[in-house]
């Protein structure tokens, strides 16, 4: 359910979405957002708590920039990209919709890119997105879960298995693990089995951060268990997309 990991799925409680959220109250330091902490960041020289504190100002500073450009390339989503408007279209053939009034653009305090809530939406995490590219991917990845919700009636959030089955579905068909985002973005440079082991890697951090979850080991045996099964269904694509 996003880093650019979503650690997301359709289960995702509306406290957890209320909680990636924050205003901003106070004036950055804006002597603290300069270029030599910049640099420390970027050599891995800071500290890691040197760079959280960085990085919190830097999103003080442009909270409301990255809230409107959100909100700007949710709606160009909406009406232009194929991969939207497609899931958008099949989860109204399910009795619901996905439009600017239910993607919640906000500031986030965790590293996840976007969430979905079954009560409330799809949130996405403004401050987190690199361009309309990652947007897409985001906004793709979480559609994944609001029509496995509708079409497959996920109830149960503390059901692993179906936990795991949706987040596979949602880095497979989303697009966010094609090969040009893990090669140029992640660094990721396998070659065989790129796909696969994407969409793994990915399924299995968002299970361990579920509270049933005990650990990695319990996480990535479960993703194993429904493997087969959830990665070669591409309803409602007749293939995986891209």
């Amino acid at each position: 359910m996003s880093s650019d990991t979503s650690a997301t799925s359709a289960s995702t409680s509306a406290s957890a979405v209320n909680a990636a959220t924050v205003t901003s109250k106070t004036a950055p330091d804006q002597d603290f957002y300069n270029w030599s902490t910049f640099f420390s960041v970027l050599a891995g020289t800071a500290s890691e708590q040197a760079a959280e504190a960085y990085f919190t100002k830097r999103d003080d500073i442009h909270e409301a920039a990255d809230c409107k450009r959100c909100e700007d390339q949710k709606s160009w989503l909406l009406k232009y990209s194929p991969i939207v408007r497609f899931m958008r279209q099949n989860i109204n053939k399910l009795g619901q919709d996905i439009n600017e009034d239910n993607i919640f653009c906000r500031r986030c305090t965790t590293k996840q890119s976007g969430g979905f809530d079954p009560e409330y939406g799809i949130l996405i995490c403004a401050n987190q997105l690199r361009n309309r590219g990652h947007m897409e991917d985001t906004l793709a990845h979480e559609m994944v879960h609001a029509w496995d919700f509708l079409r497959f009636k996920y109830r149960d959030p503390h059901d692993l298995r179906h936990a795991a089955c949706t987040e596979i579905r949602a880095s497979t068909l989303s697009g966010e693990c094609r090969f040009g985002r893990e090669f140029f973005t992640r660094g990721q440079r396998s070659i065989t089995q790129q796909l696969q082991e994407c969409v793994r890697r990915r399924a299995t951090l968002s299970v361990q951060q579920r509270p049933s979850c005990k650990d990695q080991a319990h996480a990535a045996q479960v993703v194993n268990e429904v493997w087969e099964s959830c990665f070669n269904d591409t309803r409602p694509f007749d293939e995986i997309y891209r």
